[in-house]
């Protein structure tokens, strides 16, 4: 069983290089009964990738390009998506266990009532995304992601780590952040400042912290007020 270390959790990978585990080709996500099980999809150029009461057990996405995107009661477990575009996407009352996403883009994502657990985003985009009561219930690790003007909404972000992340204009709105992993992130564009109790950060950090605080308060320095005279 393959994991990765990231601050004080580890994360479970998908486990497709296990002796026995065999993936064939496959020209679809749409299975028999909603289930696609074993499989390797690669180098699809879709209009629309649209999944619905679906199952995706052990497998790979590679090569993807979707210019449009929606998952709605989707559980996937134990697989990797890499490298592929989901265009502006929909993901909606899913579950994700034991799921890499590496070097994708998920920009202008609407993802909404998620149970994630032992789930890596890796170099990913993530710009504009709106993240809305997703749970982590085991890790959930965002690595060298960038997650420009995204924003977190009522989620449990309870142990989450980002990870050299891109944090410029990121917004985390009411939610549960306790032990959430910020070190070696820099925060000092970041929204939400106040909401953002009993993380974990470096002492390094509370300048930036305390830059982005000001940026959201707006204040006026008074010096600033003496120049005008």
């Amino acid at each position: 069983m393959e994991t990765r270390t990231f601050g004080q959790i580890d994360v479970i990978l998908p486990s497709l290089g296990e002796p026995g585990v065999y993936l064939s080709n496959v020209t679809s996500l749409e299975g028999g009964r909603g289930t696609v099980q074993d499989f390797h999809y690669a180098n699809a150029d879709l209009r629309e990738l649209d999944l619905s009461n679906a199952r995706l057990l052990s497998g790979r996405v590679t090569g993807l390009r979707a210019q449009r995107t929606r998952f709605h009661d989707v559980r996937v477990d134990s697989v990797e998506f890499d490298s592929s575009d989901f265009g502006p996407m929909q993901w909606t009352d899913s579950k994700l266990s034991r799921v890499v996403f590496r070097n994708c883009k998920l920009m202008g994502a609407a993802l909404s009532s998620i149970a994630a657990e032992n789930v890596l985003l890796d170099n990913s985009k993530l710009d504009y995304a709106t993240f809305n009561d997703i749970r982590a219930t085991g890790p959930l690790v965002f690595s060298k992601c960038v997650l420009s003007e995204a924003t977190f909404t009522n989620c449990d972000l309870s142990r989450v780590v980002f990870d050299d992340c891109t944090l410029r204009l990121t917004e985390f709105a009411r939610g549960t952040y306790q032990d959430c992993d910020l070190r070696g992130n820099d925060l000092s564009a970041v929204r939400g400042v106040a909401e953002l109790r009993r993380v974990i950060i470096d002492r390094a950090q509370q300048a930036q912290l305390a830059e982005a605080l000001t940026a959201e308060l707006d204040v006026t320095y008074g010096e600033d007020l003496d120049g005008r005279r």
